[in-house]
């Protein structure tokens, strides 16, 4: 392996990363790296003096156009769309590209939906990689100044959402747990009483599989909904703990018409502020 090469694949976990937290989508992170490498490879490698900051850039900015294209195609997806999760405990090729990925909870990226391609892209080189302003100037074409307010303005959106994105594995384990035990009992006020006043319960079945076809808000809906959900499951389906991107989630295993992966994130109370389920057989990989 060349020196060029070998820099590539150094930093191909950086670039999958960046690719898949833009996108929300491992099979498109992966083919997005690869458009990378073909750039990478028929460049001038000698005029290049920063190698990893202009890998980042040319996948950043690659991401940017597919997201774009990406959102077009969103408008027409049956029901919410979610980013698709990564078990933490799949090590095997291709997956092994996915551990800084990893680290990006699936709360923060469904709160990053909120942004522009461009917001996206920087908050994610700036929070996550902690890119430089003059690396993100080059990138977006803007000064540093701008660059600057445009990550003040991503970091603000997103904590308009009251997600708590800092608490620990641990901590979320001990609601989940709280929460699964609730649900097993079916008992409303139980439930219900985890569950922030404002809580929003978001499903991706893709048109596939049945699911909520739109956002569910509020603690009384949420849960009324859910516990109808719950009560006709079958009872016979596998139940269990697993991390996903990085955090505690329930992973349910039935049919294709009945796998599904649940996870949570509190808000600065430690109540229940957002859940996500994902029933999507083509985002699940069992």
């Amino acid at each position: 392996m060349d020196s060029y090469t070998n820099s590539f694949e150094q930093e191909r976990p950086a670039l999958v990363a960046i690719a898949y937290q833009m996108l929300g989508e491992r099979s498109a992170a992966q083919d997005l790296v690869q458009d990378a490498w073909e750039i990478w490879n028929q460049a001038d490698k000698a005029s290049i003096e920063f190698p990893v900051a202009w890998l980042r850039r040319v996948t950043s900015r690659l991401a940017i156009d597919e997201l774009r294209s990406a959102r077009k195609k969103r408008e027409v997806y049956v029901g919410p769309w979610l980013a698709e999760p990564i078990l933490d405990d799949v090590q095997t090729e291709p997956e092994a590209q996915f551990a800084l990925a990893k680290d990006c909870e699936l709360a923060l990226m469904w709160a990053m939906e909120r942004l522009s391609e461009e917001e996206r892209s920087a908050f994610i080189l700036r929070k996550v990689f902690e890119s430089d302003y003059s690396e993100l100037s080059s990138l977006l074409g803007k000064s540093e100044a701008s660059c600057r307010k445009i990550v003040s303005r991503a970091s603000s959106r997103i904590a308009d959402t009251k997600l708590k994105f800092n608490i620990t594995p641990e901590e979320t384990g001990l609601l989940l747990e709280k929460f699964s035990k609730a649900c097993a009992s079916l008992n409303h006020d139980e439930v219900l009483s985890l569950m922030a006043p404002d809580v929003v319960s978001v499903s991706d079945g893709g048109g596939r599989v049945r699911a909520a076809l739109r956002t569910l808000h509020g603690a009384d809906e949420v849960t009324s909904v859910l516990l109808s959900v719950l009560r006709k499951q079958p009872l016979d389906n596998a139940i269990e703990l697993a991390m996903v991107n990085g955090q505690p989630a329930i992973v349910v295993s039935g049919s294709e018409q009945q796998n599904m992966v649940l996870t949570i994130c509190a808000d600065d109370a430690g109540r229940i502020a957002w859940i996500y389920i994902m029933r999507n057989p083509e985002k699940l990989g069992f």
